[in-house]
């Protein structure tokens, strides 16, 4: 697994963080939050929410940002987690985590202004459950991280409907079964 951040500016020139965790086996995002002022206690509380009881994995991967600090990495090691550090300026070492980054923005934030905190974590929600339900993605042989429906045509008159995600930023199409 791996876990990192990103900005996001608002339209009053405020920046907000995305933290997230993901698993690189799936692609799946196994947690997310945003906040205006990320500290170290804010990331160990993530880890307590996105791990809760013994579900903790076996590594977690991470780069050398300075929120995740000494308090951070003890507290990921008394998990039972082994932390896995990237080298200094190699974000190829944590690479499925910085994918979902240019997938986020090219998918959704270069198409919107965000106006305020609620609003990116209602954005974020939706994203990330679109992503990990019904996207494809080539990494896990063209399904979803958690697996989708594939749906045959049911019979020859059959009209495909369209039901909108993200604001209608994506569609995803299912056949009807009523013609």
């Amino acid at each position: 697994m791996g876990m990192d951040f990103f900005t996001v500016p608002t339209i009053s020139f405020k920046t907000l963080y995305v933290f997230f965790i993901i698993d690189h086996a799936r692609r799946k995002i196994i947690h997310f939050n945003v906040t205006e002022h990320p500290t170290a206690e804010w990331v160990v509380q993530q880890l307590k929410n996105a791990f809760p009881f013994d579900s903790a994995p076996k590594y977690l991967i991470f780069d050398r940002d300075s929120i995740f600090s000494v308090r951070v990495k003890q507290f990921i090691k008394d998990m039972g987690i082994k932390p896995k550090v990237i080298s200094y300026k190699c974000p190829w070492q944590n690479g499925v985590a910085e994918r979902i980054v240019l997938s986020v923005r090219n998918d959704m934030l270069n198409h919107m202004i965000i106006f305020n905190e609620g609003q990116l974590r209602d954005f974020m929600s939706q994203y990330f459950k679109y992503y990990n339900t019904e996207s494809c993605h080539l990494s896990v042989g063209r399904n979803s991280p958690i697996g989708r429906e594939i749906q045959n045509k049911p019979f020859k008159s059959a009209k495909s409907i369209s039901s909108p995600r993200i604001g209608g930023l994506y569609h995803v199409y299912k056949w009807d079964k009523a013609a």
